[in-house]
């Protein structure tokens, strides 16, 4: 892309402006130009909690090691289970888990047995003791348990060669156990991604420091932060670069070829000072610089060196949306995560939304049970890029298509719930 393409501009009040993509050729685009990172290092099993597995996990063991009781009762041989009426064992001795007993059963005998306990040979099921009337050394029970009942089989979790755990999955506390149940110490998984941020504008200021006039709190760099954060990402805040070809033209220098990803907010507009696009173009390459997308349009992606770059607008909730929507997927590729999308599902809007055609809008919106059950979703008001309350306040995205052109109360509309986006 040249310089003299970037300069066609049109209004960012214009919902059409043909220098403008689809989100999804977008999306495709980027998808097309990442590609995973090969890294992997090995870590405990305790630090590796939404980090990415880079290898398949294959069971070495039996999950349970033996055949076991699943309950508190009495092992038996099925063929002592009476069809009807009652039966009576001999009590001969018990079983606890971690301490096998060496018994052998014969017709007309049982154990007591506790749960994880080893069934002893010649024992098939377990009567639950609930069942169960004990008298001295014997014990009465009667035509309520089937054969095989109560009994966890040797690998019924896991068996040797299953495949446990497979490669690009996110570990959850879930998967950390089942690592440890395999006697695993330590997994391995890719390594972090390395992403620096900055934002743009001589108007920002710091938390802490004083607002003079004109000036503003840098919001986006904490809600980055926090989004990277929660992604594992390896962070690096290079702070607030002003306004300067100099000072950015060093900024893009000192990120390049030393990170993964350079993100940067604000500047990517078509203002006299925006000099993002401008120092992008001598310094990498720019693939595309606009997205038919509300809020957010002015979104640029390119490469510097082995650096990939994107370049978010400077309004609050347009950092956000963008984020989420072009940003996070290509992180979780990058770090070689097998599911990179957020879910998408139709709902009734109990709210009227105003659209023009001509872009995607990204509405912020509360999806909530009404008072039948059924799930709705409705805004959460103002919708201006600007208000970063707008999401605060909601837990989905309302997607509205490009030749909407608005939405009336109960009409079915496509929602992506924040649940597992952010």
């Amino acid at each position: 892309m040249t310089e003299n393409d970037i300069n066609k501009d049109y209004s960012c009040m214009d919902d059409y402006d043909p220098n403008s993509i689809l989100p999804d050729e977008a999306l495709r685009r980027i998808f097309d130009t990442i590609s995973a990172i090969t890294e992997t290092e090995s870590i405990p099993i305790r630090e590796a909690l939404g980090r990415v597995l880079a290898t398949n996990v294959t069971s070495e063991i039996n999950v349970p090691s033996g055949r076991n009781s699943a309950m508190d009762g009495y092992a038996i041989n099925s063929e002592d289970l009476p069809s009807d009426g009652t039966n009576t064992l001999k009590l001969i001795g018990s079983s606890f888990a971690g301490k096998p007993s060496d018994i052998k059963l014969k017709q007309g005998e049982c154990i007591r047995i506790m749960t994880g306990a080893i069934l002893p040979e010649g024992s098939d099921t377990v009567v639950m003791q609930e069942l169960v009337d004990v008298s001295g050394d014997q014990i009465n029970f009667g035509a309520d348990t089937k054969p095989g009942n109560n009994v966890r089989q040797a690998g019924e979790d896991l068996a040797i060669g299953d495949l446990v755990l497979e490669k690009g999955m996110k570990l959850t506390p879930a998967d950390i156990g089942l690592l440890a149940s395999l006697g695993l110490a330590e997994v391995t998984v890719t390594r972090k991604l390395k992403v620096a941020f900055f934002s743009t504008g001589d108007e920002l200021r710091s938390v802490g420091e004083k607002l003079d006039n004109g000036a503003i709190y840098d919001s986006n760099r904490y809600t980055l932060y926090g989004m990277l954060t929660r992604l594992g990402a390896d962070i690096t805040d290079m702070g607030v670069v002003k306004d300067d070809r100099e000072l950015m033209d060093e900024a893009f220098l000192e990120a390049t070829g030393k990170f993964d990803v350079l993100i940067t907010s604000g500047g990517v507009s078509v203002g006299e000072a925006d000099y993002v696009k401008e120092t992008l173009l001598k310094r990498g390459e720019v693939d595309f610089w606009k997205v038919a997308m509300k809020p957010g349009r002015p979104l640029t992606f390119g490469k510097l060196d082995s650096t990939y770059f994107f370049g978010l607008p400077g309004n609050p909730v347009s950092v956000m949306v963008t984020f989420y929507q072009f940003v996070q997927p290509a992180l979780k590729k990058m770090a070689g995560e097998n599911s990179t999308m957020p879910i998408m599902m139709k709902v009734p809007c109990i709210s009227k939304l105003k659209k023009r055609p001509g872009r995607v809008e990204y509405q912020r919106g509360i999806l909530e049970p009404d008072k039948t059950g059924r799930i709705v979703v409705r805004k959460t008001g103002a919708q201006g890029s600007g208000i970063l309350r707008s999401m605060g306040d909601a837990n989905c995205f309302i997607v509205l298509p490009l030749e909407n052109n608005g939405v009336d109360t109960d009409e079915l509309v496509d929602v992506q719930p924040f649940h597992g986006i952010v």
